[in-house]
């Protein structure tokens, strides 16, 4: 049992935690909003390519055994039909708010996704699964001292009637994006054409970066079709699909007071429909 004096460390730790708007008041009125502020309250938590930050070194790390399982398991729930990958990352890396991205661990939020989503989809309840979560709790309850932990199914289940979506089955020997080929018409643009990637409004999900919208670019290469992830995430099965370009863009052009070589150059792969041709 917590006491009052730990009850309000966690809630201090929490407020810590939060992402904060200092420069507009609690509840502000609509006319403390400016454009640019709407702008930036809009962007997804994922699309962070850009933005101020202290220096990193990268560092490649070895998996842990429970993040491959985490790899494992998001897998089959796709290939079983379940869900498609980008309702996981919308679910994982969008949708939790920007202190959980940033701050759990990357296979963390893939597992914290495959909660969530099924729930929703209702192959579980809330408290079949907080039930279920108590009772491993109260099975390590001196933690795992370095062992594994021991898969013990209450059941084995009957999936004949669980409901599937359709795309497994049509990828099945194909694989994905194959199973998109010839779908999407003939494809807007070709290699070596110029293009500027247009600044939609970019709410509730995207996988094209902010740091691109409005720039010119040049096509390097047309990849396939597929739905976009705009669509695709939400679990519209009847998205048309449309073309995916890798876009090559100069970084001198790119950002403001770049400092490397002239010629030094980024690429990234944008659909179709954020695209526009430069005359």
């Amino acid at each position: 049992m917590s006491t009052a004096a730990e009850r309000a460390a966690q809630l201090a730790l929490v407020s810590r935690l939060k992402t904060i708007y200092p420069e507009v008041s609690e509840w502000p009125a609509p006319d403390e909003i400016t454009h640019d502020h709407w702008l930036a309250y809009m962007k997804t938590s994922h699309d962070v390519g850009g933005e101020f930050d202290y220096p990193h070194s990268y560092e490649n790390k070895e998996e842990e055994q429970w993040e491959l399982m985490t790899y494992v398991l998001c897998e089959v729930l796709g290939w079983r039909g379940i869900w498609v990958s980008e309702e996981r990352r919308r679910l994982a890396n969008v949708d939790v708010g920007r202190a959980v991205y940033l701050g759990l661990p990357y296979y963390s939020r893939w597992l914290w996704s495959v909660g969530r989503l099924l729930i929703e989809k209702k192959h579980i309840t809330w408290g079949e699964l907080t039930a279920r979560l108590a009772e491993v709790q109260d099975r390590y309850a001196g933690g795992l001292q370095g062992r594994r932990p021991d898969a013990q199914p209450k059941f084995e289940g009957d999936g004949s009637a669980v409901q599937r979506n359709e795309h497994h089955l049509a990828a099945v020997g194909i694989g994905d994006p194959q199973r998109f080929a010839g779908q999407a018409g003939k494809a807007k643009f070709d290699v070596g054409d110029r293009v500027r990637v247009r600044e939609l409004p970019a709410m509730f999900y995207t996988r094209t970066p902010e740091y691109v919208r409005g720039a010119e670019g040049i096509i390097a290469e047309v990849t396939y079709e597929s739905p976009a992830p705009e669509d695709e995430a939400w679990d519209r099965e009847d998205a048309r699909p449309e073309w995916f370009y890798i876009v090559r863009f100069n970084q001198s052009q790119l950002w403001d007071n770049y400092t490397g070589p002239p010629n030094d150059t980024l690429q990234t792969e944008i659909p179709e429909r954020w695209l526009q041709a430069v005359d």
